[in-house]
């Protein structure tokens, strides 16, 4: 089926243009994808060598508070599965929330921070599809550094202390097996909990020219929300703040399992992020583009 738009050159057809393959393939030859992607599979090893590093001067002194963060150290080398969920535990609270802003905030601004937005444009790509185009992309790499930090984490951690139930400290020990279906369970929850993020740096990335601003103050707001979720006094507040739910992924480790919270967030970062998307929307189709 044809389509005539008025003005066009013969054969043009919008679903043809700017296809999310060719821009995969441009975002796959910048630096910042190759560093990020390249990253997420050298920060397991570096955590692989910390702990043998510290096993070796390790004189068997211990001590300080207890608590979540302590419990998943204790077990992180029980085995490939314990070492998988203590690296996306200590990345899930920065360094997942910098990348996925990444490649969110500086899709669109960077094309505009080049020049290169308004000759996109102009080939012509319909907005709504550029846009749609560069999200699917953003998504795809960020859902691709995830895997490649999880699926190397239990690749490095099998092959150095085995495969083994998983423990989390917060309940009796899971066979693998199931043990591996709660790590990839935390993994999709975690996912879907940087939605706001993504959301948040793909609106940013509409309204600035400056790439590190979008991706800053989507990293920036989420710190202030975190910040703001500790402090009891704002009370029922918290429940409507993005990252109030941010750790909700640990009743999935529990026995029996406790979703009842993970629903819960999963529901706020998809209505953040719908809403942050539609914003972002709005936004670029009115926006007068002269970069």
């Amino acid at each position: 089926m044809t389509v005539d738009i008025a003005g066009a050159a013969a054969g043009y057809r919008p679903g043809r243009t700017h296809t999310v393959l060719s821009e995969w393939r441009r975002q796959w030859r910048r630096r910042r994808t190759q560093g990020a992607l390249a990253f997420m599979v050298v920060l397991p090893l570096i955590l692989l060598v910390a702990f043998e590093i510290g096993e070796d001067d390790d004189d068997g002194g211990g001590g300080g508070g207890r608590g979540q963060f302590s419990q998943l150290v204790d077990v992180a080398t029980a085995g490939g599965l314990n070492f998988a969920l203590f690296t996306l535990f200590v990345s899930s609270s920065f360094l997942l929330v910098v990348v996925v802003a990444l490649f969110c905030g500086d899709t669109v601004a960077s094309e505009a921070s080049w020049g290169s937005l308004r000759y996109l444009l102009a080939i012509p790509v319909p907005r709504a599809r550029l846009l749609g185009v560069k999200l699917v992309v953003a998504l795809g790499y960020c859902a691709l550094a995830m895997l490649l930090l999880v699926g190397t984490a239990l690749l490095a951690g099998t092959m150095r202390y085995g495969w083994h139930p998983l423990q989390s400290g917060l309940a009796a020990d899971i066979a693998p097996g199931p043990g591996l279906v709660r790590l990839l369970s935390v993994t999709g929850y975690l996912g879907l909990s940087l939605l706001v993020v993504a959301g948040l740096a793909f609106l940013l990335s509409t309204l600035t020219d400056a790439p590190l601003g979008a991706v800053g103050g989507a990293v920036l707001l989420f710190i202030v929300s975190s910040i703001l979720d500790q402090i009891t006094a704002l009370g029922g507040i918290r429940n409507f703040l993005p990252t109030h739910y941010a750790q909700a992924y640990l009743g999935l480790l529990t026995t029996p399992v406790q979703v009842d919270d993970a629903i819960k967030g999963a529901i706020s970062a998809l209505v953040y992020a719908a809403v942050f998307w539609g914003a972002a929307w709005l936004r670029f189709l009115r926006k007068d583009v002269t970069s």
